[in-house]
């Protein structure tokens, strides 16, 4: 049997594939987590998210045509017991039982784990206590706000010390405290070594916490790279010079091609993909020149610009990046 190491990844599908009738989920994707990172799948509502995230946790099996699926190092369709043994999983709609208390739910998640008595009361401890929960233990989990059950469903999750888990969608509905509350914990677990496979519909959430993002369109990854990679795919960067001086705007609106003039603001937009060899040149073309320029800012898309162009119903997209893998 074999293990994971930290050379290996902690997640690798081949031409993962699923299909209900002939409505095609995923078609042949093509998935590489490495250990002790965060990885973030976007996609439009029923793009197949939550598809993949069933498969690859062993909820549900994948269409035949698949090709070998490694979690953890362990073969998923041989070895499903070991995988599940590696994983945790914290899906779109909450496990806690709100009838019970929090302490209750972590020593029952601690009995399915077949942890001895005195280590299930221990890590329930530990784990309410990490988790800012310990002054609520005692109260049913139904009086806990929305950010309280989330924090107490990803506590349940890691009862089993998983090094691998999956988040579907941690913090919808969580109000902006509660989801940086969220992001704080996701960073402690990678910090720690595990592994996250996150999907989410927040893309300022997936460029805040990951370090490899891929976006599935109609059954199919469309991009996937780094956030900074795919934002680059994107045209619309620009340089943006701004200048209080009528006389050196107008000098540097005739010197520069490629420009676009805003002469209300006296602002010149430059085309620009925002690398430092590209600034460089600005810079030393305005040192050569004489000209100040009062402001210079870049702008760049963002992934809000890059969902849209990728999941368009035209979409193509030249050159796509390799997965930076770090």
């Amino acid at each position: 049997m074999t293990t994971t190491t930290s050379h290996s990844p902690a997640i690798a599908a081949k031409g993962l594939r699923k299909s209900y009738g002939d409505k095609t989920v995923l078609d042949g994707v093509d998935l590489t987590v490495p250990t002790g990172t965060v990885f973030s799948l976007l996609g439009p509502n029923g793009a197949g998210k939550t598809t993949a995230v069933k498969i690859l946790s062993t909820l549900i099996t994948a269409d035949p045509g698949t090709g070998d699926i490694h979690i953890g190092g362990h073969n998923l369709a041989t070895d499903p017991q070991a995988v599940r043994a590696a994983i945790g999983v914290t899906g779109q709609f909450s496990a806690v039982d709100g009838l019970i208390t929090g302490e209750e739910n972590m020593l029952l998640m601690a009995d399915l784990h077949h942890l001895p008595r005195s280590e299930g009361r221990r890590t329930a401890t530990e784990l309410l206590e990490r988790f800012d929960l310990t002054e609520a233990a005692k109260k049913p989990a139904s009086t806990y706000s929305g950010g309280m059950k989330r924090r107490l469903d990803l506590a349940m999750t890691l009862v089993g010390n998983p090094r691998i888990i999956f988040l579907d969608e941690p913090t919808t509905g969580l109000d902006p405290r509660s989801r940086h509350n969220m992001w704080s914990i996701i960073r402690e677990l990678v910090s720690d070594g595990v592994t996250v496979f996150l999907t989410t519909q927040y893309l300022d959430e997936a460029d805040e916490l990951a370090d490899s993002i891929a976006v599935l369109n109609n059954g199919r990854i469309a991009a996937q790279g780094t956030a900074e990679e795919l934002k680059r795919l994107i045209p619309g960067g620009h340089v943006r010079l701004r200048f209080t001086d009528p006389a050196a705007y107008q000098s540097a609106a005739v010197a520069l091609r490629e420009v676009t003039r805003d002469d209300e603001s006296l602002s010149l937009s430059i085309p620009s993909d925002g690398s430092q060899r590209e600034l460089r040149s600005i810079l030393d073309w305005l040192d050569s020149t004489g000209i100040e320029a009062d402001e210079l800012t870049v702008h760049t898309p963002d992934l809000d610009d890059v969902f849209f162009a990728l999941t368009g119903p035209t979409t193509t997209v030249p050159n796509q990046p390799k997965e930076n893998v770090r």
